[in-house]
């Protein structure tokens, strides 16, 4: 038992590793969006409900993917919790009257259409999806 523990322990720290170290990624963010750059505390504040602004004073809007790659990718590198963990803590603020949960987008092309055309909106995406008509925020 405490031999697979530790294979299963080492095995998603490989995981997590791996995938950090490739980064496929970006946040993206609608045009009016004042900021170029933002931290990834930053970022997770904006998603967790924690803050409605980036560091600039900009007034962001998240939006979230249903579920997929880029969607797991972003809750492990900007997040650091599993879906479960993440939308546990959403609807514990949303029951407790705190805030409403984001917006959320079926496909990634679905949400670059809506930061494309929402001011104060902002997503992530793979690299690879067009993301034409957006700003791309270097996460530090």
């Amino acid at each position: 038992m405490k031999k697979s523990l530790s294979i299963f322990l080492i095995s998603t720290a490989a995981s997590a590793f791996a995938v950090h170290a490739q980064a496929q990624v970006v946040v993206i963010a609608n045009n009016n969006v004042r900021d170029t750059s933002a931290s990834k505390a930053d970022i997770r504040d904006v998603f967790m409900g924690a803050s409605s602004n980036l560091k600039s004073g900009s007034r962001v809007l998240p939006i979230l993917l249903k579920g997929g790659p880029a969607h797991v990718e972003f809750l492990v590198l900007f997040i650091g919790r599993s879906d479960a963990g993440f939308q546990s803590s959403w609807k514990s603020q949303v029951f407790s009257g705190q805030c409403s949960m984001p917006r959320t987008a079926d496909s990634e092309k679905a949400m670059v259409e809506y930061v494309e055309t929402t001011p104060g909106a902002i997503g992530y995406v793979l690299k690879t999806t067009p993301h034409d008509g957006v700003k791309t925020l270097t996460v530090q």
